[in-house]
Formats: C-alpha cells, structure tokens, sequence
C-alpha cells in the first residue's frame, strides 16, 4: 500500500453535502479527533493530510461506541474511516481478538488488513487475515497467537469461531465492509451465524458506497440506534470522473473498439470488466491472440494465482486487467485511471462500484462503456438514476487521462 503522497488533499471531498440522522458533529482535522499520538504519527506517515468528509464524520462516533451506518463515494477513504476508528478503540496490551471486520472478496479483506497494518504501524497491532482458500494450519497457529483484529472473509471466520480457535468473548466491535453486497442473498445468513457468537453488546458498523433501501431496514435486527451518516445520491457520481460510452452496433464490434484503444489503455493502468468469467477468459485469451499483453482475475481462480496477480497488477508490472466484478468493489490501486465497461453491469449499483475504480481520492479518471443498441436504456436509465452525464467518447480520449 503506497503512502498516499501527492494526493489531492481532502479539501474537495470535505464538502460533499450528508444527510444525516441527526446532527453529526464535523471534525476538521486529525489533531482534533484526540487519537493516540502513535496512531496519529501513522496516519500521516500513511499520507494523509486531512480527513475526508466521511471521516470528520464518522470517526468520532465509531470511536465512541456507537452504532454506525456510514455510506459515502468510492475512493473517499471509507477503509480508513473504519481503521482508524479500530486503531483508535484497541487496547492492545490484550492479546485477544476485539474487532471482526467481514468483506465480501478476499483481495478486500487483504487490503483492509494492509491499511489498518500501515496506519497502525507504531502500535505493535497484530491484525490476521482470516480468508477461504488459504492453509488452516496457519490460520490456528496466527490466532492462537492472539490477534487484536481480525479482517476475513465470513466462510472462513464463522469456520474459525465454530472450531474454538477464533475467541469471541472480547469482541466489542463488528465491522461489515461494502455491507450491502454482505446483507446480500449471499452472504446474510453467515453473517447471522457469525453474529449470534458475538457478545451481546458488540457494536456494528456498516460501511459502503451504497445501501438500498431494503438493507437499511433489515439493520434494525442486530443494530442499536445508529447514527446513519449518508451522502445524497445525486452526489455519489465521482466527481472527477469523465463518463463517456461508445456505441457498438454488435458485441464482435467491442472486440476492435478494444484494440484500438489499447495504446490509450497503456498510458496509464486500466481494468476491463466483463459479466461473466467466461466472456473474462475469452477475452483474455483473444487479446493475447492478437499479441496485446494483459492480464485477468476472476473468482474461479486458485488464491494464490489471485493474489500473484494482484501483487503486479499493484506493482504496475501489468498495465491492463480484465476482470469480473470480483474486482468492483473497494479494491485500491492508485495508478488505475481508467476503467472499461465491456459489457455494462448488470445492476445500478455495481455501476459506481466499477467506475469507483479509478479516480481514487480525487484524482481524475476516465470510465467508457461499450453500448450496443439494445444496452443503450440501461445507460440512459444509470444516467438518470445517478443525475449524470454519459457522453460519447471523443477522439482525443488519451488527452484526458
């Protein structure tokens, strides 16, 4: 995880308007929120400057003890809202584990281990990652050691609570990340199971860029009167985001729409979504056929081969990704400015997750989606839903990024 050196300061993102259950208070800098002086040292040797809006908003209360519903842009520093508020809350002369924090992919559940290691760096903060696909052997032995925090995946942390290795009676905190996708058919009843092993007073945060409506509600059964900190829809468009789509009157069309742009793609880095793993492994195959390097990820991977990708990916040794959403949601690689729809998403949401990919924290970035004639409603309706502007793309597209 690079510091975030260079990066535009907060300044911009800091007055994106909440609406908010009740008067939240906003604290304009790091040295006001009366964090431990090792963490503060960590967070601006992190490269922070200062606090995004979500997290003038959103610490304080987390930190308080709070139940806390938080929802705000990608890239706006949501993971780490929630670490610093972790950090801020430990006592880490216990050696047991007091905050759980659950996400939906691995590669996430790495990158918020990542983030609370970097700013938590002068704290001797021991924090295990607890994700499927990985040896059981290690993870015992890593919890038998102790581990203040546990960031996982919910398969493999209800497996770890269900064989005594992972010890719930000091938690006093459960953090879901990307919750609505948690709260999702998928995920809801291993999110129950793991939370019925819980203490009853453990305090929940529920953090994302969306929460529909129907998630909200379903809160009320393991929350206790939450602060609910959220932005206004018409906000969640990323700003610094330039939206544009190409019209491909067939799907064998997008194929050469691609390689034409592939110089433009190089530039820079660039993530490539398709719907399927299929469509993933076809065009990665194709691309490579026509002797343009990429690269490609998807859920049906093996771990390892996941994580060695990731790791070049972020290392800028690969310059074009082609993926699934596996990798729309809240994956933090700073040079990614520009981001391809091959086929548009399924639903609205994963729209903002996907184009949330570039442009992290402010910084300008570039979405295009491949439109074929029978896609062009979906886009008009995104557009709508989201109050923006989806242009076509203009010739001089690498200008932009």
């Amino acid at each position: 995880m690079a510091a975030r050196k260079g990066a535009p300061t907060a300044e911009d993102l800091s007055n994106v308007e909440f609406e908010t259950s009740e008067d939240v208070e906003v604290i304009p800098s790091f040295n006001a929120m009366n964090l431990k002086e090792e963490l503060l040292r960590g967070i601006y040797a992190y490269g922070f400057e200062k606090p995004s809006a979500i997290q003038q908003r959103s610490i304080k209360p987390i930190v308080k003890g709070r139940d806390v519903i938080a929802q705000a842009q990608s890239g706006t520093g949501k993971t780490a809202t929630f670490s610093i508020a972790i950090l801020q809350s430990l006592d880490t002369s216990l050696r047991e584990t007091q905050v759980l924090c659950l996400s939906p992919t691995r590669e996430l559940a790495v990158q918020i281990q990542k983030v609370i290691l970097a700013l938590g760096d002068l704290m001797n903060v021991q924090c295990h990652v607890c994700i499927g696909g990985t040896n059981l052997g290690e993870d015992i032995r890593k919890l038998d050691y102790g581990q203040h925090i546990v960031s996982g995946t919910p398969g493999r942390v209800f497996d770890m609570i269900k064989r005594r290795v992972l010890r719930t009676r000091a938690i006093k905190m459960l953090v879901l990340d990307e919750a609505d996708e948690m709260l999702n058919k998928g995920f809801k009843e291993q999110i129950y199971d793991v939370y019925r092993y819980l203490p009853p007073a453990t305090q929940v945060v529920l953090i994302s860029a969306t929460l529909p409506h129907e998630i909200l509600e379903m809160t009320s059964k393991f929350m206790t009167d939450p602060i609910r900190i959220l932005v206004k829809r018409d906000e969640l468009t990323l700003e610094g985001i330039k939206q544009f789509f190409v019209a491909v009157e067939r799907e064998e069309w997008k194929f050469d729409t691609l390689c034409d742009l592939y110089d433009t793609l190089t530039i820079t880095q660039a993530v490539i979504f398709c719907n399927t793993k299929r469509k993933v492994d076809w065009l990665t195959e194709k691309m490579r056929e026509a002797n343009f390097t990429v690269s490609s990820m998807h859920g049906d991977m093996p771990q390892k081969e996941r994580d060695e990708i990731m790791k070049e990916f972020r290392a800028g040794q690969s310059r074009v990704l082609i993926t699934t959403d596996v990798w729309a949601r809240g994956i933090d690689v700073q040079q990614v400015s520009l981001v391809i729809n091959y086929d548009l998403p399924n639903n609205r949401e994963l729209y903002i997750h996907r184009i949330g990919r570039s442009g992290r924290f402010g910084r300008k970035g570039v979405a295009i989606n491949f439109v074929k004639s029978d896609d062009i409603r979906i886009l008009r309706d995104i557009e709508q839903y989201y109050s923006t502007q989806i242009d076509e793309m203009p010739m001089n597209v690498a200008d932009l990024i």
